[in-house]
């Protein structure tokens, strides 16, 4: 089984690029939990919600590697409940760190914010470039400080559909 995340700050073509790579490749795609947990819930989360949404996001992830395709496609991970933590709350459980890491992936795909426009969709809150490029630098040092495989995404829809799915081809 191979494990491909999509990262990277919100508006960037996560959840797009998700869909694009799973009717291409195939394999299991996992959304983003906390979507579901902001459309249950119909409230702004909070700090306490963290761990909930975290828990959330790894059952669906374990769910999924628990049926073992070829090719598991992750829309999102920890690190963005992490990151996302930090930024809106200025803290977050440190167990994710030690969950994060105890799970193995073999590639993230990070998208950059830079060439593509925000889109509002009721649930976004950094229409700021700078904001989702702050995002995406400490992403992309999160995944250097941690030696992870990580190809940065960039360009037009198009280019990234194109690049994205070069990366995937090569890891399998």
């Amino acid at each position: 089984m191979k494990v491909v995340v999509l990262a990277g700050p919100e508006s960037s073509g996560k959840s797009w690029l998700a869909a694009e790579l799973q009717a291409h490749f195939g394999g299991l795609m996992v959304g983003e939990y906390v979507r579901y947990f902001i459309d249950h819930h119909q409230r702004d989360t909070t700090l306490a919600d963290i761990p909930a949404i975290a828990r959330g996001q790894l059952a669906w992830e374990d769910a999924a590697r628990a049926q073992r395709p070829e090719l598991l496609i992750l829309d999102t991970h920890l690190l963005t409940n992490k990151l996302w933590s930090q930024t809106l709350f200025g803290d977050y459980p440190t167990w994710l760190d030690s969950e994060l890491l105890a799970r193995h992936y073999d590639l993230h795909l990070l998208l950059s914010p830079d060439d593509v426009e925000w889109t509002a969709d009721g649930q976004r809150c950094q229409p700021q470039l700078a904001d989702r490029q702050t995002f995406f630098q400490q992403s992309l040092a999160w995944m250097q400080q941690h030696l992870q495989a990580v190809v940065v995404i960039k360009g037009n829809w198009e280019e990234r559909r194109v690049a994205a799915f070069k990366s995937v081809e090569e890891l399998l």
